[in-house]
């Protein structure tokens, strides 16, 4: 009875999984440059997602130190002084892909820094080819939204508003 209740329940686990696909390898990349300015521009390419293609929901993680810059000490600062990341390490996106027929969007929730904000319509491009789902698109925040302050001593270097850009290639798990 044991091993018929367990492959039951592998059977089922097995059966949820065939409409999930995934990917550790994802690239989020954000920018908050000002004309005339150093760059203040950094990627991460390991970040993790996960979309349930059978009700389109969609979860991202990325870990805050993985983001790389140009300059180390730019990095240093990001990660102590404006995303304390050893106090929140990661930054995650929860959401639901809507629409139809290559015109696509997501709504769902942006948690970084200790704080969530509800993001809607973001517009994505959205492939399936070959089992594999590739997904890309690019909004904007406020950094005031999550509680970032810039220092006055930057303020006029470091954009209030800040453009990130996502794009994964998902696999079926």
């Amino acid at each position: 009875m044991r091993k018929l209740l367990f492959l039951f329940a592998l059977i089922h686990l097995n059966c949820f999984a065939q409409n999930k696909y995934l990917t550790r390898t994802g690239t989020v990349g954000f920018e908050a440059s000002v004309a005339s300015f150093e760059e203040v521009k950094a990627t991460n390419s390991s970040a993790t997602a996960i979309i349930n293609s059978e009700n389109n929901e969609f979860a991202a993680l990325v870990l805050v130190k993985g983001f790389r810059f140009k300059n180390a000490l730019m990095e240093e600062h990001f990660n102590e002084n404006y995303a304390e990341s050893d106090k929140y390490p990661k930054a995650t996106f929860k959401g639901k892909i809507i629409g139809e027929s290559n015109n696509y969007q997501i709504d769902g929730t942006l948690s970084f820094h200790g704080k969530s904000k509800q993001i809607h319509a973001i517009p994505i491009r959205c492939l399936v080819k070959n089992e594999i789902i590739k997904i890309s698109g690019d909004f904007d925040v406020n950094v005031s939204d999550f509680d970032i302050k810039i220092p006055k001593i930057v303020q006029d270097k470091v954009s209030e508003s800040v453009h990130v850009s996502f794009a994964f290639d998902l696999k079926k798990k």
